[in-house]
C-alpha cells in the first residue's frame, strides 16, 4: 500500500510539473568558476601573511563551491598548500624557468568534477614557447590553459592569465597574442573561458582588443542575474575603502550561458583573504 502511494505521488508530481510548464528533464550543467589573484607569499606582508590567509582562501573556495579557479601570483608552495587543503589538482608552471620558479598563473580544479584532457603554458611575449619577457613588460608573464571534460561529457577550455602591471604595450600585445593562441589551441572551437588579472579596466585598449571580437563577451555584462558586488577588484588589503576599477575579468565564448557574475568581498575580522577580490561566474554548458 505504501509503495503504491509513493509511485502515485511521483506520477502526480510529474503531471503537475507538466501542467505548470516545468521541464522535468534537463541536460543542462552549471559550474562555478572563479579568477583569484591570491597575492604571493610575501614575508613582509605583516598582518596578512600567507599562513594566516591560507585557510581563508581555501574556505572561500569551498563555501562558494568553486569547482575551478584560475589563480595569479601563486608560488609553488602556495599551490601545494591549496592542493592539500582542497583536495584539488593544479596545472601550470613557474614563469621564471618553466618549471617551479617564480609566480604561476595556475588553474586549480576539482578532479571529481572534471577530467583534464590537455594543458600547457605560454609566455606573453614574442617568444611564447619559452620563458621570456615581452615588449615593455617589467616581468615575465604567462597564460596557463587547460582542456577539460565535465561529468556530462561537455568539453571546454580555460585560459588563465596575468598581464603586466607596468607595460601598456605589453598588455595590448598580450591580448592580441592570447586571441591568436586560443584559435590555435582550441581547434574544435569548444566553449572557452578566459580569466585572470588583466591589470586594466574596461576603458583600456587591452580590454577592448578582446571584446571587439564577436566571439568573446565579458561575463559581467551578459550575466542573466545582474552582477553582484563592488565596482572594483583590487583592495591592496585596505579595509577602509571599497576599490574602484575592475581589473580582474572573466570572458566567455561559444555555446554557454552566464548565469551569475559576482565580485566577492568575503572577509575575516576586517581582513581580506587577498589584496584582490575573487570574481565568480556560474556558467551553464
Amino acid at each position: 500500500m505504501t509503495k503504491t502511494l509513493i509511485i502515485l505521488s511521483k506520477k502526480c508530481l510529474f503531471f503537475l510539473a507538466l501542467s505548470l510548464g516545468i521541464n522535468t528533464i534537463s541536460n543542462a550543467q552549471t559550474h562555478n568558476f572563479a579568477t583569484f589573484n591570491i597575492r604571493y607569499a610575501n614575508p613582509n606582508d605583516v598582518g596578512n601573511l600567507w599562513e594566516d590567509r591560507l585557510p581563508q582562501v581555501a574556505s572561500l573556495i569551498q563555501f562558494h563551491q568553486i569547482e575551478l579557479v584560475g589563480v595569479q601570483e601563486a608560488l609553488h608552495n602556495q599551490l601545494v598548500d591549496l592542493k592539500s587543503e582542497l583536495g584539488y589538482s593544479f596545472i601550470g608552471v613557474g614563469r621564471d624557468d618553466g618549471t617551479d620558479k617564480g609566480e604561476y598563473a595556475a588553474i586549480l580544479y576539482n578532479p571529481e568534477k572534471f577530467d583534464m584532457l590537455d594543458q600547457g603554458t605560454f609566455w606573453l611575449s614574442p617568444t611564447p614557447e619559452k620563458p621570456s619577457k615581452g615588449w615593455d613588460a617589467s616581468l615575465n608573464r604567462v597564460c596557463t590553459w587547460g582542456k577539460f571534460k565535465d561529468e556530462a561529457g561537455k568539453i571546454f577550455y580555460v585560459f588563465n592569465i596575468h598581464y603586466d602591471h607596468i607595460g601598456q604595450q605589453a598588455r595590448e600585445e598580450s591580448s592580441k597574442l592570447v586571441m591568436a593562441q586560443v584559435s590555435i589551441i582550441n581547434k574544435e572551437n569548444a566553449p572557452a573561458i578566459l580569466m585572470g588579472d588583466f591589470n586594466v579596466t574596461p576603458e583600456n585598449a587591452a580590454y577592448s582588443t578582446i571584446t571587439s571580437s564577436p566571439d568573446w563577451k565579458d561575463a559581467r555584462l551578459i550575466s542573466q542575474i545582474p552582477t553582484y558586488g563592488p565596482s572594483g577588484t583590487f583592495t591592496g588589503f585596505d579595509w577602509e575603502r571599497m576599490p574602484d576599477g575592475i581589473i580582474d575579468h572573466v570572458f566567455v565564448k561559444g555555446n554557454l550561458k552566464v548565469i551569475r557574475h559576482g565580485i566577492l568581498t568575503d572577509n575575516y575580522g576586517k581582513k581580506y583573504p587577498s589584496d584582490h577580490f575573487p570574481v565568480l561566474v556560474e556558467v551553464e554548458f
